[in-house]
C-alpha cells in the first residue's frame, strides 16, 4: 500500500463516516508495516476543507457566541462547536502526516497516532450530539483551522502554529468550559465533562508531540526555539505573541513550554 497516495485519498474525504473508515483500514496497514513510502509523491495543494462539501462555512464574526449552556440548543451548539474542531484536528493531523516527506519514522507515528485520537474525540462528540438530537452541519462553521494550515505549508511554521499555538490554546480553554457546565450540572453536562476531560489529557501529548518535532527542527537548522516560536505565531496570527493570555500553566509546561515562554505569553510573572 503506496503510504501517501492512500492517505491523501483520506484527507481529501469529505463525509466523515466514510473517511473514518478508510482511515481505520489504512492505520492498521500501517502498524503492521504494510505500507512503503514514494519518494517521488507530491503533495497537493489543497483549496478549500474536506467538510466544505456539506458544512455552512461562515466568517467566525457571524457565529453566535456560546452563553446558555442549559437550554438543549445551547447544548447542541456547544457540543457542535467543539465537534467542528475535533473534525478539522482530524484533517490537520492527517496533512502533518502527509505533507512533509523524508521524516524519521517516529514523525509519522506520532501524526497518525493523532488523527487516530481525533477521531475517537469527533465520535465521542458525535455521540453526545445525537442524543441531544442533533448531528454534525446543524449549524454553521468556520474555517481558522483550515486557513491556518493552508499558511504553514512549511514544517517549522506549522509545528510551532498547530500543535504549538492553536492546540495548546485549546489546553487554556478546555477547563473554562468544564467550569462552566460544572456550574449548571445535569445528566448531559457531567457525560459532557468526562468526554472533555479525556480530550484534555490527550490534547496535552499532542501539544507535546508538536514541541518535541518543532525543537527538532529548530535544532536542525541552528535556530533559538523560544524567539524563533515567538516569531512564527506572530507572523501567521499577528498580534498573538504580544497579547497577554490566561494559560494553563501546568499543561502547558507538561507539554513541553517553558517557564520563561509562559511568563512572556501571560498575565503572570511567575511560573507556578
Amino acid at each position: 500500500m503506496d503510504y501517501y497516495e492512500v492517505l491523501e485519498d483520506i484527507l481529501l474525504t469529505d463525509l466523515p463516516k466514510d473517511k473514518i473508515e478508510k482511515f481505520i483500514y489504512f492505520y492498521e496497514k500501517f502498524l503492521t508495516n504494510s505500507v512503503y513510502f514514494n519518494d517521488d509523491y507530491i503533495p497537493p495543494i489543497i483549496q478549500s476543507p474536506s467538510y466544505s462539501t456539506f458544512l455552512n462555512i461562515v466568517k467566525p464574526i457571524s457565529l453566535p457566541e456560546i452563553k446558555n449552556f442549559r437550554t438543549i440548543e445551547g447544548k447542541k451548539y456547544l457540543v457542535h462547536t467543539i465537534l467542528h474542531i475535533e473534525y478539522s484536528a482530524v484533517d490537520l493531523a492527517l496533512d502533518a502526516a502527509l505533507r512533509f516527506k523524508n521524516m524519521p519514522l517516529k514523525y509519522y507515528q506520532d501524526w497518525l497516532e493523532v488523527a487516530n485520537d481525533e477521531i475517537r474525540h469527533f465520535l465521542m462528540l458525535e455521540d453526545l450530539m445525537h442524543q441531544l438530537g442533533g448531528k454534525y452541519g446543524d449549524f454553521p462553521v468556520h474555517k481558522n483551522l483550515f486557513e491556518a494550515m493552508e499558511q504553514t505549508n512549511d514544517f517549522l511554521s506549522r509545528m510551532a502554529c498547530v500543535p504549538r499555538y492553536l492546540e495548546a490554546n485549546g489546553l487554556d480553554q478546555n477547563p473554562k468550559i468544564m467550569q462552566k457546565l460544572n456550574s449548571n450540572k445535569d445528566e448531559f453536562n457531567t457525560k459532557f465533562i468526562k468526554a472533555l476531560e479525556v480530550i484534555l489529557k490527550e490534547e496535552v501529548d499532542h501539544v507535546r508531540k508538536g514541541d518535541i518535532w518543532f525543537k527538532y527542527e529548530c535544532n536542525r537548522l541552528n535556530l533559538e526555539p523560544e524567539s524563533t516560536y515567538l516569531d512564527l505565531i506572530e507572523k501567521v496570527f499577528p498580534g498573538s505573541s504580544k497579547r497577554k493570555m490566561d494559560l494553563n500553566f501546568s499543561a502547558r509546561k507538561e507539554a513541553g513550554f517553558s517557564c520563561s515562554e509562559l511568563k512572556k505569553l501571560s498575565k503572570q510573572e511567575d511560573c507556578f
